[in-house]
């Protein structure tokens, strides 16, 4: 299942009017698509031809206007010539067979603090074509860092809650000071309901870009299946740990994850900062020491970049906590 989100503006009576344009619409795409199926040697004007027909047939289907019911078949004859393409240049794996259009199960208005939207949540199998990379990460989220992997690369951590929080504090005194049931309480309120949902679209977007650019450049992920919900426990790191949004980054892994096919491994996080990537001796150090110094092989190398190479080596050698295939909720 898939959801689609659009910001809206209209009445009910325009609410009601698109979702009859929608479905006529996939009507007369679906329609196009069995005439090409049962019928040997249509062409895309045939296609167009059929619109007619079938707006004579089917009142519902008058109703749209002939721009809309071509533009209809347009996109069932282009479809049928990508299948064809792909055919004839014999392209490698499925060759995009033309399916019915999705059906919409469920279309839901939502408020937020910036406005109303309509989900249209589609039945639909979401494909993508992973391109191998024979690449094997393994990746240490952290706060210093977002994340770092095992190739000792390190991703600036955005923190977008400590760079809003001077406006966001400067929101929550102007709503303190407003007169209780007031308009201009409500206005206030309502700003500073913009203000955090700003920063929750950012830490989303970032999260979801992050997670699909690891995915698409490699054939195998790993990280440590950490309980966020113990570490945020820690009242002076909860704010930064609930700011780096590791639980959303994570899901999202695992999503594109399991639409390229790719192994998403979460593994015990149990002494990946302490081992020594080098030899395996235990190394104890404080969360202030970053860097990993070992006094039995005389390995040093970043703290974050020592676990993700351990990390790694927990997945290759099967000690996991197990391989994840859940998906959020929004794609």
């Amino acid at each position: 299942m898939l959801v689609y989100e659009y910001k809206l503006d209209g009445t009910k009576q325009h609410y009601v009017a698109i979702d009859e344009a929608i479905r006529t619409v996939q009507f007369i795409r679906n329609k196009c698509l069995r005439l090409w199926m049962d019928t040997r040697g249509i062409s895309k004007n045939d296609l167009q031809c059929s619109c007619a027909t079938l707006a004579k047939t089917y009142p519902f289907a008058a109703r749209l206007n002939s721009q809309a019911r071509q533009a209809a078949a347009d996109r069932a004859w282009a479809a049928i010539a990508r299948f064809y393409d792909n055919c004839r240049t014999k392209k490698p794996g499925k060759k995009g067979y033309p399916q019915f259009q999705h059906e919409i199960k469920r279309v839901r208005i939502i408020r937020r603090a910036d406005g109303y939207f309509v989900q249209f949540c589609v039945k639909a199998e979401r494909k993508v074509e992973h391109q191998p990379t024979g690449r094997h990460l393994g990746i240490d989220v952290g706060l210093k860092a977002f994340y770092t992997d095992s190739e000792g690369s390190a991703r600036e951590n955005p923190r977008f809650l400590r760079k809003a929080e001077k406006r966001l504090k400067r929101l929550h005194r102007r709503l303190s000071r407003k007169q209780k049931k007031s308009q201009n309480r409500k206005k206030a309120r309502k700003a500073l309901a913009k203000g955090y949902l700003k920063v929750q679209r950012q830490r989303e977007d970032f999260a979801r870009k992050m997670a699909n650019a690891l995915i698409s450049s490699s054939d195998l992920i790993a990280y440590e299946d950490l309980k966020i919900a113990n570490l945020v426990r820690n009242h002076r790191l909860a704010k930064s740990i609930n700011d780096a949004s590791w639980g959303s980054f994570l899901a999202w892994v695992n999503y594109y994850g399991m639409l390229h096919h790719i192994q998403v491994v979460a593994v015990t996080p149990h002494f990946t900062s302490a081992d020594c990537s080098g030899c395996g001796k235990r190394v104890y150090k404080s969360l202030s020491v970053r860097t990993h110094v070992c006094p039995h092989c005389g390995l040093v190398l970043d703290r974050d970049h020592n676990a993700a190479l351990n990390i790694l080596q927990k997945a290759s050698e099967g000690t996991v906590g197990h391989t994840e295939t859940y998906a959020p909720m929004r794609a």
